[in-house]
């Protein structure tokens, strides 16, 4: 849902300080801040670039709250249980268990 005004859209931005990031370094391209960009061709590179590297950042966001979500709903339900890797059955017939070696 796009931000209705400029300060909502800070709001939401300043949650995100990698992408807060990646649109200051694409400010500097637009504003020529280095003074070092003289040709389109130049600019036109380093804007696909700073738009590419944030596309990244934003998919690793999205994904990293994605598996939040995934997570923390998984852990209400009282119907799931976390796997963990059972015991064999001779481990403990086996005078050391973290040894693998036959009975």
């Amino acid at each position: 849902m796009p931000s209705t005004n400029p300060s909502e859209f800070l709001a939401r931005l300043q949650r995100h300080p990698e992408l807060q990031a990646k649109f200051d370094a694409l400010l500097d391209v637009v504003e020529n801040a280095a003074g070092d960009a003289s040709k389109a061709d130049e600019v036109e590179q380093r804007v696909f670039e700073e738009l590419r590297l944030m596309g990244q950042q934003a998919i690793q966001a999205w994904a990293v709250r994605k598996q939040q979500r995934l997570e923390s709903g998984c852990d209400a339900r009282s119907d799931l249980a976390r796997k963990q890797k059972k015991a064999s059955l001779a481990d403990p017939l086996r005078p050391d268990p973290d040894s693998r070696t036959d009975l």
